[in-house]
C-alpha cells in the first residue's frame, strides 16, 4: 500500500497543479476571447483559490467523518465536473462561477491526500514520502505552461479544461481500487457558525483586494467592506477560543514549529503566489512573446524543481529547518526582485537561468514549510494541522494573486490604454514589491531553534566543542 499510495495522491496533486499552470499561460488569450482586459482575468485564478480557502477548513472533519476514500473520490469527481463546465462557459462571469465549483472539489483533494500520507507514513519517512509525491505532481507545472501555450496557439482555450477529464476518470479508478480508508472513531459536531464567520470574512477580504484597483467602488465603500471583513475574522477568532470544537483549532498555533511554518508560509506565498500571474503578463503582454514561447520560458522552473527534489531531504538533514528557511527565504525574495531586470534586451538564456533558480528555491521552500508543520504535532492533531496548513496556504495564494494584480494596477493606472513599455514597467515594480515582502517573511523563521524539525528531517546537531 505504501508503494502505491504516493502515486494515488500524486494524481490529485497533478490535476490541481496542471490546471493552474496550464491556465496561467492562456490568460492573455482567454482575455481577448472573452472581451476583457488581461488584469480582469485574475478573477479566474482568485475565485478558484478562494473557494479552496473557504472549503478546506471542513476537509479534515469530512475525512474523519466519512473516510478518506469516499471523500477523496468525491473530490476528484467534483473537480472533474467543474472542469467540464469551465470548458463550456460562455463568458467571464460563468467561468468564475464554474471555477468556484471546481475549487470545491479541489478543496478536498490535496488536504485529504496529504492527510492520508500523514496517517500512512511515520514522521522519519514523511519528508521523503512527501518529496516523492511532489515529483510526479510537479510534472503538471512542468508541462502546464507549454501545454497551455500550445493549446491556445493550435486549438482553443476551452481544451485547457477538457484535459482534466481523462485524468479525473483515471484518478477515480485508482482511488476506488487502492486508496486506504482512514477515518476517526468519533467526530465532533461541525462548527457551522465558525464556517460562516470564517468563510464570509475570507471571501469578503479577497473580494476587496480583487476590486481595490479596479475603481468599481468608491474608497468609502471599500473601507466599509474592509472593516466588515476584518470584524468577521476577529469575531471568528473569539469564537474559535470559546467553542469546544472550532472549525480551525487556533490553539495549535502554540506549537512553535507549526506556528512558524504556517505564518511564515502565509507571508512567503504572498510574494511567490503572484509570480504565476505576473510572468505570463510580462512575457506576452509586456514583451510581446507568443503563448508557446512564454510557456517555454516558464518551463525551466518545474524542470529544476523535479531534478533537485530528491536532494531536498538531504539538504534538510544536513542543515536543519532553521538554516534552510532563513537563508532560502532571503535568496528567494532577492531572486523575485531580479525578475524586474527582464526587458526587451534580456537574452533568453538569462531568463531561463533565473527560472531554473526560482524553481529550485521555491521547491525547497515549499517542501520545508509543508513538512515542518507536522514536526511536533501528535497523531490525534494531524487532521487539524493539515487543515490549518492547507487553508492558510490557499488563502495566501489567493491573496498573492490579488496583491500582485493590485500592485500592478497601482503602477499602471490606465491599464486599458497603456503601452507595452508602461505595462512592463508596472510589472517590474510589482516584482520588487513582492520580492521585498518575501525577504521580510524570513523574520518569522528566526523564531525557530536549531533542533526544530529534527524528528522529521533527522538532522543531527553537531556537539559543541569545549
Amino acid at each position: 500500500m505504501k508503494r502505491i499510495l504516493p502515486w494515488l495522491v500524486a494524481v490529485a496533486f497533478f490535476m490541481e497543479s496542471l490546471d493552474t499552470t496550464i491556465l496561467n499561460t492562456a490568460l492573455p488569450t482567454m482575455a481577448t476571447a472573452l472581451h476583457v482586459v488581461p488584469l480582469s482575468m485574475k478573477a479566474v485564478l482568485t475565485s478558484y483559490t478562494l473557494s479552496l480557502a473557504v472549503f478546506i477548513p471542513v476537509s479534515g472533519w469530512v475525512a474523519d467523518r466519512f473516510g478518506t476514500r469516499a471523500v477523496f473520490s468525491s473530490a476528484i469527481g467534483l473537480f472533474t465536473l467543474g472542469s467540464l463546465l469551465c470548458g463550456l462557459s460562455s463568458n467571464l462571469h460563468v467561468l468564475v462561477a464554474c471555477r468556484i465549483l471546481q475549487g470545491c472539489g479541489g478543496a478536498m483533494m490535496v488536504p485529504v491526500g496529504r492527510l492520508t500520507m500523514v496517517h500512512a507514513f511515520a514522521k522519519p519517512e514523511l519528508v521523503r514520502a512527501m518529496s516523492f509525491v511532489a515529483i510526479p505532481a510537479l510534472i503538471g507545472p512542468m508541462i502546464g505552461p507549454l501545454a497551455g501555450g500550445l493549446i491556445v496557439g493550435l486549438f482553443h482555450w476551452r481544451v485547457i479544461f477538457f484535459v482534466n477529464l481523462p485524468i479525473g476518470l483515471l484518478g477515480l479508478l485508482l482511488v476506488y481500487r487502492h486508496l486506504p480508508d482512514f477515518r476517526a472513531e468519533e467526530t465532533a459536531p461541525l462548527d457551522w457558525l465558525g464556517l460562516i464567520l470564517f468563510g464570509s470574512g475570507v471571501g469578503l477580504l479577497s473580494y476587496v483586494l480583487e476590486i481595490f484597483g479596479d475603481h468599481t467602488l468608491g474608497s468609502a465603500a471599500i473601507a466599509v467592506l474592509l472593516v466588515v471583513a476584518s470584524a468577521l475574522l476577529i469575531v471568528y477568532g473569539w469564537h474559535a477560543t470559546h467553542t469546544p470544537h472550532p472549525l480551525l483549532r487556533l490553539s495549535l498555533f502554540r506549537i512553535r514549529t507549526l506556528r512558524a511554518a504556517v505564518t511564515g508560509s502565509f507571508i512567503t506565498r504572498l510574494g511567490i503566489g503572484g509570480m504565476p500571474f505576473l510572468l505570463p503578463l510580462l512575457y506576452q503582454v509586456g514583451l510581446g512573446y507568443s503563448p508557446i514561447k512564454s510557456g517555454l520560458l516558464i518551463l525551466p522552473q518545474s524542470i529544476a524543481a523535479i531534478s533537485l527534489k530528491a536532494t531536498m531531504p538531504n539538504i534538510l538533514r544536513r542543515l536543519g529547518y532553521r538554516r534552510v528557511l532563513l537563508s532560502n527565504t532571503i535568496l528567494l525574495g532577492i531572486l523575485i526582485g531580479l525578475f524586474a531586470t527582464i526587458g526587451p534586451g534580456t537574452s533568453l538564456a538569462v531568463i531561463g537561468l533565473q527560472a531554473l533558480a526560482f524553481g529550485f528555491l521555491s521547491s525547497l521552500q515549499f517542501t520545508s514549510m509543508n513538512t515542518l508543520v507536522y514536526a511536533d504535532v501528535s497523531e490525534a492533531d494531524a487532521s487539524m494541522a493539515s487543515t490549518i496548513a492547507s487553508t492558510m496556504q490557499q488563502m495566501s495564494m489567493s491573496f498573492g494573486v490579488a496583491a500582485a494584480s493590485l500592485v500592478t494596477a497601482v503602477f499602471i493606472p490606465d491599464r486599458f490604454r497603456s503601452e507595452p513599455g508602461q505595462i512592463t514597467h508596472g510589472i517590474h515594480l510589482a516584482f520588487l514589491v513582492l520580492g521585498s515582502l518575501t525577504v521580510v517573511s524570513a523574520a518569522i523563521f528566526r523564531e525557530l531553534r536549531t533542533e526544530d524539525g529534527d524528528s522529521v528531517s533527522q538532522h543531527k546537531v553537531a556537539p559543541a566543542i569545549g
